[in-house]
């Protein structure tokens, strides 16, 4: 794999630099959440029989039909424990830019693209 995992504070930096863009409340929701899982069920790395995927999508219906955040905190755990545990028979991590990006939607329905978030109209 390509992310190179030696340079945790890395992290630390490129938070610091996009306040307003993370939510530390956010992410620490996050680490709480798998410090309690952890000694629920064990260690991420000992999880070889969890389908991560599945369990987000799930965590996100809860999300829809709820409106709980915490349901939010639980499917990005399971994003990660995605990638941690490179779940996918073919996982690799490359960085890609915003021409291969899938866009956006509107929460009209409408599609956004790549829109700049000041040029996406606002649903009256």
């Amino acid at each position: 794999m390509s992310y190179d995992r030696r340079y945790p504070e890395r992290m630390e930096v490129s938070l610091s630099i996009i306040r307003g863009e993370v939510s530390p409340e956010f992410v620490k929701g996050m680490a709480d959440r798998m410090s309690v899982s952890f000694h629920k069920y064990g260690a991420v790395k000992d999880a070889t029989g969890l389908d991560p995927i599945r369990n987000l999508e799930e965590r996100l219906a809860l999300f829809k039909e709820t409106g709980n955040g915490e349901w939010l905190m639980d499917a990005a755990n399971f994003a990660m424990i995605a990638f941690m545990t490179e779940d996918h028979p073919e996982f690799h991590y490359r960085p890609t830019d915003s021409d291969e990006s899938p866009g956006r939607w509107g929460k009209d329905g409408r599609w956004k693209g790549s829109k700049q978030n000041l040029d996406v109209e606002v649903p009256q």
